[in-house]
């Protein structure tokens, strides 16, 4: 069983985020996803949704995910998603009003977070969960950038500096059941 204070955050793997460098991470996620929810853990999944007039669209030039298909999530976690918590969100991190709630009323302190981007919503999830006195965890290797592996590369070397090299860890540091290789079973 995960702890009730444990909470796995999926961060904004959405279509609109899919390239090539950030498309190996949803196997690895859909893996752990299912395993957690199996372990009977909460996920919350957050969906980044940009809006005409935004600060992204205003300073960065950037008008994409302002509608479906890219502001879904992607197909492969759509039925796990629908087994989750959906928080959507118009700013990096998961501590939207909405999701600072969520966070206190639910009693989560441990957050283990995953997605994409590493450089932007992945860090500032993590980094707030810090100035928040909670633990974050950043899992590197369920972690991407849609802008590829330099900016995701640059995102972990401000993570560690943020938060500690001890926060991140691999997904196999998760404490949850393995899989059997032989069977697809979960051991104890």
């Amino acid at each position: 069983m995960i702890p009730s204070s444990s909470v796995l955050v999926v961060v904004d793997v959405q279509n609109g985020f899919i390239r090539p460098p950030s498309a190996p991470v949803v196997p690895i996620i859909a893996d752990l996803v299912e395993r957690w929810q199996q372990a009977g853990g909460e996920v919350v999944f957050t969906r980044y949704l940009n809006y005409p007039g935004s600060p992204f669209e205003r300073m960065i030039h950037w008008e994409k995910l302002q509608e479906s298909p890219e502001i879904d999530i992607v197909p492969e976690l759509a039925s796990l998603a629908d087994k989750s918590i959906m928080l959507d969100k118009k700013i990096y991190s998961l501590f939207s009003t909405e999701g600072a709630r969520l966070v206190r009323e639910k009693g989560w302190q441990d957050l283990y977070i995953c997605g994409i981007a590493t450089e932007s919503c992945v860090l500032k999830t993590a980094v707030d969960a810090f100035e928040l006195d909670l633990t974050p965890w950043v899992l590197a290797e369920a972690s991407a950038s849609h802008a590829g592996q330099e900016a995701h590369d640059a995102g972990m070397l401000v993570i560690r500096r943020f938060i500690g090299q001890g926060q991140i860890i691999s997904v196999s540091d998760v404490p949850l059941p393995e899989r059997c290789a032989a069977d697809g079973r979960h051991m104890q």
